[in-house]
């Protein structure tokens, strides 16, 4: 099918606004590309360093005719459970390219942290700066010119992001992504939700909660929910940097450890050595992008993406906004209910079609670029294929027509919304998100008096001690990248969902991030310009009527112009970040960009012609969607 007209025209504007980054990129790629392979260019002391702990094989190989060396960047810990299954990978890799005549090395290792260990604790404040010490750490690897070719091991929040911001650094190289899979089922997510609500309210034990807890985060594997780090899989699938429906295959079976066999396989295939070269940076074109966000919206991914996939773009020399997203969600219907969209794990959602079905249903449908190319021979076409274990092999067969659990998955023809997941509010605070598809209709606008807090601990405080009106708005602000690196608040769902619960209205407005978990409530979130940067969030009072409208796409603080533009913003009463670890990410707050530019801490993307800073205002076609810019006070010391 011919691809949609709203597809299309997203897709154009973003290649004519991304024309001279993009052309800038490729230009840079080609020149790393056309010096030849890498190892040709050491000399015998570097080389020598190179391999010097190799066995006699590797070495002689390194050492002589041109075989393909493998890096392997690797996120490996054994405290996240989705990355404990890459302990061992790194061996079988090897193994695997010992076996086809090439050579495999640990280029280095990234740090990979938690938000589900580190929820309400000083150590989220590092949580989104990890995503750019990942892509530092992964050029660094990268930086020794041994490779011809990369395979990264990376799942969870930040670190997928990452590792493709890095890996584009090196955009010459081919680069194929191996997730680990997910835990087997463990509680049901509602139940552990509702046991949380319960805790909450003082009606469940500490030992209660930590059983449910333990019952749901059982055993190896990515958690099962679907928030960031499943939203990373389903992208990197439709990118094309990442073997069709290789996300949702359990740890420790034969299909899984075929489709590791099968990664190291292609990315030693698709060198420069030989005659199928497809390097990364040339693979994540506009209309991959495109592809990435369409698949967000289809499946109600993790609002988290709003800002780690503008600065995967902007690595490739792409300039993506939230305006596009949104047309995209608009255009793209919701086709799956997982977790926290719906009651159902990834096991059941892949075992229902999984991301076989929706590829299909969207490329028939024309919601998604279908000429693009992929790591996988078949292009994205095989990605709307099942694949099978065939004699030790991956092996394709045609994908589901129909879904195998209409509560699960459904198609095009009849969506379980005719929009996607996410939208974007506008108004006179700014410009926020918000994850439309994890909330009930009924609960999707509200107007009520605003609570304000500079720290979320303090709404837990208000409830403590029966301050908190029956219906409000929770405005928690100088939670952006600026005031203390944009902490997850997702230690604040169990309070609202439990408040909402009683039939109260509430909602929240934040300019920190909300986990891709979180849901049921109504939350703006991400609000730009946030309050660090006198964004109109440090305006707000306590009993200021907030009007909230989900459906409407409208966040608007009730005050009249002339008393609004009469205030003076409210100071940060939050403790300055200094301790644990807090203090050495002071030049990360004071540089970041903007939510919707990404939060970047660090350069990203070709530079300009006169080597100065990126002009993001030069170069986003905001259009009339900047009005925002126009409230009064708007990035006031900025």
């Amino acid at each position: 099918m011919s691809l949609h007209p709203a597809i299309q025209s997203v897709t154009d504007r973003i290649v004519k606004r991304s024309a001279a980054s993009r052309r800038a990129y490729l230009e840079g790629i080609a020149r790393m590309r056309d010096e030849g392979p890498l190892r040709g260019r050491l000399s015998c002391a570097n080389l020598a360093h190179g391999f010097a702990a190799c066995g006699p094989v590797d070495k002689q190989r390194l050492r002589g005719a041109p075989t393909a060396n493998l890096g392997i960047v690797t996120a490996y810990n054994d405290m996240l459970s989705a990355h404990q299954p890459y302990e061992a990978y790194p061996e079988f890799i090897r193994e695997i390219a010992r076996g086809l005549g090439h050579t495999a090395q640990v280029a280095g290792g990234v740090p990979a942290m938690c938000d589900g260990v580190t929820q309400g604790r000083a150590g989220m404040e590092l949580s989104l700066f990890s995503r750019d010490v990942i892509a530092q750490a992964t050029a660094i690897a990268l930086s020794h010119d041994m490779f011809d070719s990369s395979v990264y091991l990376g799942i969870c929040d930040k670190i997928v992001p990452g590792l493709l911001i890095g890996a584009l650094s090196y955009g010459h190289l081919p680069a194929i992504f191996i997730p680990g899979g997910p835990m087997t089922p463990g509680i049901p997510n509602k139940t552990k939700a509702e046991v949380r609500e319960r805790y909450a309210a003082g009606e469940a034990t500490r030992e209660e909660l930590l059983e449910v807890e333990a019952q749901s985060y059982h055993s190896a594997g990515t958690c099962t929910f679907y928030g960031t780090a499943n939203s990373n899989q389903t992208m990197l699938e439709a990118m094309g940097v990442q073997l069709p429906s290789a996300a949702f295959i359990n740890p420790g079976t034969p299909l899984r450890e075929a489709f590791t066999r099968e990664a190291v396989e292609r990315a030693l295939a698709i060198t420069a050595l030989g005659d199928d070269y497809r390097p990364l940076g040339e693979l994540i074109d506009e209309r991959a992008i495109v592809n990435a966000v369409a698949m967000l919206m289809a499946t109600g991914g993790s609002t988290n993406h709003t800002i780690h996939w503008i600065a995967v773009a902007r690595a490739a020399g792409i300039v993506l906004t939230w305006d596009d997203m949104d047309l995209l969600s608009q255009t793209v219907p919701l086709l799956a209910r997982v977790y926290p969209n719906g009651e159902a794990d990834v096991n059941r959602y892949h075992a229902a079609g999984g991301n076989a079905y929706v590829f299909r249903e969207l490329l028939d449908a024309g919601l998604m670029h279908g000429d693009i190319l992929t790591v996988s021979e078949g292009g994205m076409q095989r990605y709307g294929e099942e694949p099978r274990l065939d004699g030790g092999r991956v092996h394709y067969v045609p994908g589901p027509a129909v879904s195998g659990d209409d509560g699960v998955l459904r198609p095009v023809s009849a969506p379980f919304e005719a929009q996607g997941g996410l939208r974007l509010l506008r108004g006179n605070l700014g410009r926020s998100l918000i994850k439309l598809s994890a909330v009930k209709p009924q609960y999707r606008s509200i107007e009520a008096p605003a609570v304000v807090v500079d720290a979320p601990q303090a709404l837990n405080r208000l409830h403590a001690a029966g301050a908190l009106p029956q219906d409000f708005v929770a405005v928690v602000r100088y939670q952006g990248p600026k005031a203390n690196g944009m902490p997850e608040l997702h230690s604040l769902a169990p309070l609202l969902g439990m408040l909402q619960n009683q039939g109260r209205r509430v909602a929240l407005v934040t300019d920190g991030r909300l986990s891709g978990a979180s849901g049921k409530i109504p939350a703006a979130i991400h609000m730009t310009p946030e309050a660090a940067r006198g964004g109109p969030l440090a305006y707000v009072r306590e009993g200021d009527i907030i009007r909230l409208d989900g459906e409407a796409g409208t966040l608007e603080a009730l005050v009249d112009a002339e008393e609004w533009a009469r205030r003076t913003a409210a100071p940060d009463t939050a403790p300055a970040p200094t301790d644990y670890g807090r203090n050495l990410f002071g030049f990360n707050r004071a540089n970041v960009t903007p939510a919707d530019q990404g939060a970047l801490s660090i350069s990203c993307g070709p530079a300009t012609t006169d080597g100065g800073a990126w002009d993001y205002d030069a170069e986003y076609d905001l259009g009339a969607d900047a009005a925002a810019a126009d409230a009064p006070h708007a990035e006031k010391d900025n």
